[in-house]
């Protein structure tokens, strides 16, 4: 045994150490957020053990046994203190996957993962129900896999206890130092089976998933990860080597964190599976120890929760070989491969999804759908390209429709809801992005027909006429407008489920739109309910701010059938079969007109906003009154400049984005209130001039700007606009630029202007 590192943790707010467990649950349920090289874990089963305690002097001279020197003795670590005291950690009717979880605790944040990791998470790993096809539990009789069925969970325990756990210097090791005498010489210990899933690679060997038996020892605040394996005979076995253990101890007033290997002559590392035990006790020990004594809550659930994660990491890699091309010839301006791997994510998402609905429904026709607000056509292009019928529309064309091919529909043309834009033979409409339309998508599903679903990715906040209004404080702006489409979508009578998505991008939660909470008999009267919830919208007849939604009971709506102008969503897992004739699929009686007044399609040519198309006079002049006020209110040179070695150059001070709107005159700010991001966006375009950093505006010093280290595009790109434009500090600065004009990268003077690359380029073009 060794022990690989140890850590003391500063614990101000009390929070262990619910909080050392709230940290393996991390490790336990996404380990990837830690790992990169996993895609994640599938937690197989739950359960509980009872097992007698070692006797003394029971561990012998075993090569998994005690190393004199390499980590504290079971004995040694007795004398450090107590361990979490009984009931301090998740008790048996709390072992759920939210025990501890980031939703109720600790947890990295959406800003520590990666761009495949996946953005915000709840803390929860997939449950059975949610797992979707091929995500069966794991036994002793595994497949290529490892699937089969989770009950097998005490059988397998009981074979390990025999086999592995029989061994004295195991079983020492897994129990450790007791936290107080136990009357039955029993210990009850947490069971966990699992999953852990490498990232699929067409750069390396495919690592198959592997099972692990987690052991978790409340009273003596141990946690013992048991690796599986299987010998030739099919039998599973405990891989001796590869055992390790992640402790909390309380001495002396102080918290100690610690991992500990049980054979660390013999540990294998495989580098994605079983890391090194350089990274188990110094990056997995670092996180785990931030994350214990964290604060921090998660509104969102886990990623990739409703459907298989193994299945997703495998035909992502497919589909990201299959279209990496796309990044090459990429005419957009957007940035090509943000753009291109988050629609193969999402495509991945939606493929998986639709392939375990047709498992479940025991179909086999592919689904259609129709993207609304599909902007550059490419999620439309790959789940067209993998057999799904379908067509995206949005109101402007691109580039790239081009470059798709004719298998790809792609329709320019601007969608207001109404009575003409219905999509009856249409399994699935889509809206990633769709801005203006995304709160309607839910409503023009449920009118389309009975069977059509939705998936939404909200990003920007719009309601059903102009920008989202909001309504609370204690909750986000994000988190706000996601329950606000929750809410249309249970108005509109469907079960929605949210989920969060593996893409590079801060608005990753999904929501989707399967079954509905009412027969199909019932569609007349759900339709009177949806038209009344638009009207109550357009009103303005909401609950009072900070007041949560609550959609009442079926038999709350029965009993409140003669009020039903109060709010009428149903729970999404509950049905109401009103005392109405049946009626055709479709929505009943439809508007003749568009379904809300006051809804803006954007338009077909998109304003500029970002204060670049503002009067060259107007931006000047506000560069030269914030300029002034940062350098303190000393006159500007109008146009000659003075050496600057002759004297100290001043670089003025600092003031807040407030402090300078404070001194703007009112026209000039409400013409920046025009565009997008205001003052901010004004001076962050004059890069030249100013420096904005956290809010705080600050006159650009050259001289730092040279010595900061850039890579060769910075100087490519530096070396094609080099001295294509006038020095502002050379005209305009009392102390005149900072750099000789053999360094500054901008003119000083006409005689010095070369004519930009793309003006030539312009004149070179045919």
């Amino acid at each position: 045994m060794a022990e690989l590192g140890r850590v003391r943790l500063r614990d101000p707010r009390a929070l262990l150490p619910a909080g050392f467990w709230a940290a393996v649950a991390v490790w336990l349920e996404r380990p990837h957020v830690a790992n990169k090289r996993l895609c994640g874990a599938r937690l197989e089963a739950r359960g509980s053990a009872v097992l007698p305690r070692a006797e003394p002097g029971e561990r012998g001279p075993e090569a998994g046994g005690p190393q004199r020197g390499q980590g504290p003795q079971p004995e040694e670590r007795g004398s450090e203190g107590r361990g979490p005291q009984r009931g301090q950690g998740p008790q048996p009717e709390e072992r759920g996957p939210e025990a501890g979880g980031p939703q109720r605790g600790q947890g990295p944040q959406p800003e520590e993962r990666g761009p495949e990791v996946g953005g915000p998470q709840r803390g929860q790993g997939p449950q059975p129900e949610e797992r979707g096809a091929g995500e069966r539990g794991l036994g002793s009789t595994a497949g290529p896999e490892g699937d089969a069925p989770a009950a097998n969970l005490d059988a397998l325990w009981d074979r390990l206890s025999r086999l592995a756990l029989g061994r004295p210097e195991v079983l020492a090791f897994l129990l450790g130092p007791a936290a107080e005498p136990q009357p039955a010489a029993q210990r009850e210990l947490v069971l966990v089976l699992r999953t852990v899933i490498p990232k699929a690679s067409p750069h390396c060997r495919f690592t198959a998933p592997r099972r692990e038996v987690v052991v978790q020892d409340v009273p003596s605040g141990t946690v013992t990860f048991l690796p599986l394996e299987e010998d030739a005979e099919g039998n599973v076995e405990v891989k001796m080597s590869n055992i390790y253990q992640i402790q909390l101890r309380h001495s002396e007033g102080e918290w100690f964190m610690s991992i500990l290997i049980f054979c660390p002559e013999r540990w294998h590392s495989d580098g994605v599976v079983y890391p090194t035990p350089a990274w188990l006790g110094e990056e997995l020990l670092a996180r785990l120890a931030r994350w214990a004594v964290e604060n921090r809550k998660s509104e969102f659930k886990s990623t990739l929760s409703l459907v298989s994660v193994t299945r997703y990491s495998r035909m992502y890699q497919e589909l990201k070989e299959k279209y990496r091309d796309m990044v090459k010839v990429w005419p957009e301006v957007t940035d090509p491969a943000k753009f291109v791997y988050e629609d193969v994510a999402i495509a991945t998402y939606l493929l998986i999804l639709w392939e375990e609905e047709r498992a479940q429904k025991r179909i086999s026709i592919k689904q259609s759908f129709v993207d609304l607000g599909c902007g550059n056509g490419l999620l439309v292009h790959i789940l067209s390209s993998e057999g799904h019928p379908g067509r995206g529309i949005d109101v402007r064309r691109r580039k790239i429709w081009d470059m798709y091919g004719p298998h790809t529909q792609l329709e320019e043309g601007s969608i207001t809801p109404s009575d003409k834009t219905l999509f009856p033979g249409v399994d699935w409409l889509i809206g990633n992005h769709s801005d203006e339309l995304t709160p309607w998508i839910p409503v023009i599903a449920a009118r389309s027909s009975y069977d059509c679903r939705f998936f939404v990715l909200p990003c920007c906040f719009f309601d059903f006429a102009g920008r989202y209004r909001r309504r609370q404080s204690r909750k986000t702006q994000y988190r706000e407008y996601l329950d606000f489409v929750l809410e249309v979508g249970l108005s509109c009578g469907f079960h929605v489920q949210e989920d969060c998505l593996r893409i590079p991008s801060t608005k990753r939660v999904c929501l989707i739109g399967t079954s509905r909470t009412y027969p199909p008999a019932a569609e007349v009267w759900m339709d009177q309910q949806r038209m009344q919830y638009l009207q109550r919208r357009q009103g303005g007849l909401q609950s009072p701010p900070g007041e949560e939604h609550t959609p009442p009971t079926p038999q709350a709506t029965a009993c409140d059938a003669g009020h039903r102008d109060s709010h009428m969503a149903l729970d999404a897992g509950a049905e109401y079969v009103p005392e109405v004739p049946a009626a055709e699929h479709g929505g009943g009686a439809l508007a003749s007109g568009p379904w809300l007044p006051g809804f803006r399609p954007r338009e077909k040519v998109e304003c500029v906003r970002n204060c670049a198309a503002l009067p060259r006079d107007f931006i000047d002049q506000v560069v030269l009154q914030v300029a002034n006020l940062l350098l303190d209110g000393k006159k500007l040179n109008p146009g000659s400049s003075l050496d600057p070695s002759v004297k100290a150059w001043n670089g003025g001070g600092s003031l807040s984005l407030a402090e300078v709107a404070g001194e703007l005159n009112p026209e000039t700010l409400r013409r920046l209130k025009r565009e997008c991001g205001g003052l901010q966006t004004l001076l962050r375009n004059c890069h030249q001039v100013f420096e904005v950093l956290n809010g705080r505006v600050h006159i650009r010093d050259w001289r730092q700007e040279l010595q900061k280290e850039k890579s060769e595009a910075r100087r490519s790109v530096s070396a094609e606009a080099f001295k294509t434009r006038t020095c502002w500090f050379f005209i305009h600065h009392p102390d005149g630029c900072v750099l000789p004009a053999t360094l500054c990268p901008f003119a000083h003077g006409p005689g010095e202007l070369r004519p930009s690359q793309a003006f030539k380029k312009q004149r070179q073009a045919p």
